[in-house]
């Protein structure tokens, strides 16, 4: 994976891609980070290994743009390592890339939105689809009572497409599956 195709990815594909594929699930995790009271030279010699470690990487580029988005790192202390960088040049990248994460974390956040609509539609379809409407007094001949509903089907599964097909193209899907 290319740090731009992880760039081009929102924030769950990221995790699930680090889930599935990340080298240091096979490490010691204490690897990664600066024990309290760790002296300078312990953690150059272990930060140098962790950062080796990363570089072999398959979804590296994914932890890192996960890591940039996360706000992880810190200018002042020097005691973590994600995605072959350390935590001052994770800022010091995050510092360069102010408005391309600020849009990235805007379209995780709108992706989550999305996420919810069309769980929401999906649910509202699978809900509507189970009903069985019936009729009491006063109410319209079942044949009328299914129309409404098949109706009121079809207008969630259009709704439905559209959202999911909207999300396809802004994805680079150029034909939705």
């Amino acid at each position: 994976m290319t740090s731009t195709q992880a760039r081009r990815m929102r924030r769950p594909v990221l995790q699930a891609a680090i889930d599935a594929g990340a080298k240091c699930v096979q490490a010691d995790p204490d690897l990664f980070f600066r024990a309290d009271g760790e002296p300078p030279a312990t953690w150059q010699a272990q930060r140098a290994e962790a950062i080796s470690f990363c570089h072999g990487c398959p979804v590296r580029a994914a932890c890192e743009e996960l890591a940039l988005r996360d706000g992880d790192g810190n200018d002042r202390v020097d005691d973590l390592v994600r995605g072959g960088r350390s935590g001052s040049e994770l800022v010091a990248l995050r510092e360069l890339q102010v408005q391309r994460l600020a849009a990235a974390i805007a379209a995780d956040e709108a992706s989550d939105q999305e996420w919810k609509q069309l769980t929401g539609i999906a649910v509202e379809l699978g809900c509507e689809a189970r009903r069985m409407p019936t009729r009491s007094g006063g109410m319209p001949h079942q044949a009328v009572l299914l129309r409404q509903q098949n109706e009121r089907i079809v207008e969630l599964a259009a709704k439905l497409a559209v959202v999911r097909t909207a999300r396809r193209a802004r994805n680079g899907w150029e034909v939705a599956a």
